[in-house]
């Protein structure tokens, strides 16, 4: 018998699905890594919006469904990375992050990128959180 921890992807219904060969999310232990999520509904594939408000809510809805699903919570996240199509979208993101995360100071960092992987995305977030 092996007592190496094994990584598990996150699995589960109404999870947004990546535009490419990862999983939303990977758990290792108590753990739980989100890949960056955009800003598309999970039901539809539309983007949420053209503003960066209705899309950072998305996002985090987004987020939120995958730690759920991982048996945590955006109460439980530690860090976050923020990836804004344009710095000048820093403020607005910010309110709808802070509201979003309910009073949760996690590490983060933000910085402007060059494109997003879809036509309009003006920000995408990444996590990690653990199980409690």
């Amino acid at each position: 018998m092996s007592d190496a921890k094994e990584h598990r992807p996150v699995v589960g219904d109404g999870l947004p699905s990546p535009i490419g060969p990862y999983s939303p999310g990977v758990t290792f232990d108590r753990l739980v890594f989100v890949s960056g999520q955009g800003a598309n509904v999970p039901e539809t594939g539309e983007l949420a919006g053209p503003d960066v408000e209705s899309q950072t809510e998305q996002v985090f809805q987004n987020i939120a469904a995958i730690l759920e699903a991982a048996g945590s919570s955006l109460d439980h996240v530690l860090r976050c990375g923020v990836f804004l199509a344009d710095m000048r979208d820093f403020p607005k993101m910010n309110e709808v992050y802070e509201r979003m995360m309910a009073g949760n100071k996690a590490a983060r960092t933000t910085v402007q990128v060059a494109s997003l992987p879809a036509h309009g995305l003006l920000v995408e977030i990444d996590a990690i959180a653990y199980r409690p």
